[in-house]
């Protein structure tokens, strides 16, 4: 099995770019484990919501197949003169799929609703101090410092028709119910949604007044979600769709060895880690410990690091498909600190010394929360890890649910340990920083998925000096001290780099990108 370790470039497809009308136009069905909960871009920051929805909105700037990025409702971007910030032209002659003019008013509308208190992705302009329209095709973000990444943090601020969202009673996202941008959509992107049956089958088509040039030959994209990997697998051997990621690992030699299908295989820069509900004051789930939380104290964190054994994982589960992580990004990913490459090593008899120093010799029960639906195995690796944790006597009650009930489970602190996976959208390491490290604090928009709450005063005031700072020794300095924190606080317990493991038929030429985002737009079915 042949799996490249490196995320630039695309890996391991061929793109399909510039070829609309070389081929005969095709339906395309795809499917995966996981339906977007939402078409409402600002309602939900996950995976499979962004990427589904960069199909139908575009963002000022997006990322190409080796993940650079590139122009799209902007055309060019620079810093301000004078003041910290970033100023965007914006392209003209762009228009919605109901036909309504793209203007700078549209950018500022989605803002605002972008940034509000009922979005999921506010995180995204903590920097932001002021934004401004300078003319219906310019505009300006004015940030609280110099900040160099800040056009590569917005690649997934999709844009809104600020006059179809207000007509439609839908100025500001909704996460938690329902309003009509939930399943309806009215963007710019090279795709247009036709209908909408969530969780059962949602269609899309091409918009005919896309100003790209860069789209394959698909009339019509199906996408079906099918929970059970298996299932899906079946379905693509059957001839019922034509793409499904990801396959189940064992089956990758089957799909290999059969004719007019192919495995495209890859690693993502996601990392799968395990997180600890820091702030709680007691446990919620155990027969053992009452009134106290003992994941609170180091020791026992860093106890639950050495008792599970990752490169067995990697071995049984995994099928050697995972690297071991160390740190919340993975090697490659920039901001990735050489000096703190290392991982607790497997050791429970280290584990259970250190979990009678802190004063539970006999271990305790506890409640592990994973999903069974979003990762890669990820109820199979709960499994194997509450199985390896228990050899130290920390017996988990192991809770799987499916990713659609998991997200607002954790942000109601529903938990004592949970499974998490995390990309870094700016595919830097000041990304899980800021989202997973900095201390929760709504008002700044910061920590807005760090569900434990680990705090820690040095990591909030190292953040902002991060962001800001222009020399990349001085840089990587100050991101090695945060990972040091990490590790010295076993804040999270990192496992591995997640694989992706796509299946096709043989016709189909399409491009995957490392963050697991699949873009319709580069699919030609032969």
């Amino acid at each position: 099995m042949r799996i490249q370790r490196h995320f630039r470039p695309a890996l391991c497809a061929t793109m399909a770019l510039g070829m609309a009308g070389t081929a005969a136009a095709e339906t395309f069905r795809w499917a995966s484990v996981t339906d977007p909960q939402t078409m409402d871009p600002h309602a939900v920051n996950a995976a499979p919501v962004t990427s589904f929805l960069n199909n139908v909105y575009e963002g000022l700037v997006r990322r190409d197949g080796d993940l650079a990025i590139e122009p799209s409702l902007a055309t060019a971007w620079e810093p301000l003169e004078g003041e910290d910030g970033w100023r965007f032209t914006l392209r003209e002659g762009v228009t919605y799929h109901d036909g309504a003019e793209f203007t700078a008013e549209d950018v500022r509308f989605s803002y605002e609703r972008a940034a509000s208190e009922e979005s999921d992705v506010r995180s995204w302009f903590a920097p932001v101090t002021e934004f401004r329209v300078v003319d219906d095709y310019t505009v300006e973000f004015v940030t609280d410092g110099p900040n160099p990444l800040f056009p590569e943090s917005i690649a997934n601020f999709l844009i809104m028709d600020s006059g179809w969202a207000e007509t439609n009673g839908a100025e500001r996202p909704s996460r938690d119910a329902e309003n009509f941008a939930t399943r309806n959509a009215n963007g710019t992107g090279p795709y247009v949604l036709a209908s909408r049956d969530p969780g059962v089958e949602t269609r899309l088509t091409p918009f005919d007044g896309w100003w790209g040039e860069d789209r394959g030959n698909v009339t019509e994209g199906i996408f079906t979600p099918i929970g059970n990997p298996s299932t899906g697998l079946a379905a693509l051997l059957s001839g019922e769709i034509d793409f499904i990621e990801p396959i189940p690992i064992q089956d990758v030699a089957r799909v290999e060895n059969q004719d007019g299908f192919k495995v495209i295989q890859g690693l993502e820069t996601r990392v799968i880690m395990f997180g600890f509900g820091h702030d709680h004051e007691a446990l919620l789930y155990s027969d053992d410990v009452s009134g106290e939380n003992p994941f609170t104290d180091p020791q026992v964190r860093l106890a639950v690091a050495h008792a599970i054994d990752v490169d067995t994982i990697n071995r049984v589960v995994m099928r050697g498909t995972v690297e071991p992580a160390g740190q919340l990004v993975p090697e490659g990913i920039s901001g990735y600190s050489e000096a703190h490459a290392g991982r607790p090593a497997y050791d429970p008899e280290q584990a259970r010394a250190l979990l009678a120093e802190a004063g539970y010799p006999e271990g305790f029960s506890f409640g592990l929360k994973c999903t069974n639906d979003r990762y890669i195995n990820d109820e199979a690796v709960c499994r194997a890890a509450a199985s390896m944790l228990a050899e130290v006597g920390l017996d988990a009650e192991l809770t799987t649910v499916p990713v659609r009930n998991y997200w607002e489970q954790l942000r109601a602190d529903d938990y004592d340990m949970y499974l998490l996976g995390w990309s870094p959208g700016t595919f830097d390491h000041e990304h899980p920083i800021r989202f997973l490290m900095h201390t929760q604090d709504d008002e700044a928009k910061l920590g807005s998925w760090n569900f434990g709450n680990f705090s820690n005063d040095r990591v909030d005031e190292l953040l902002p000096m991060i962001q800001n700072e222009l020399d990349p020794q001085a840089r990587q300095e100050m991101i090695d001290e945060v990972v040091a924190i990490m590790q010295e606080e076993t804040a999270y317990v990192p496992l591995y780099t997640e694989p992706l493991i796509w299946a096709a038929k043989e016709n189909v030429d399409l491009t995957q990108r490392a963050d697991n985002f699949f873009m319709l737009r580069w699919v030609t079915v032969e």
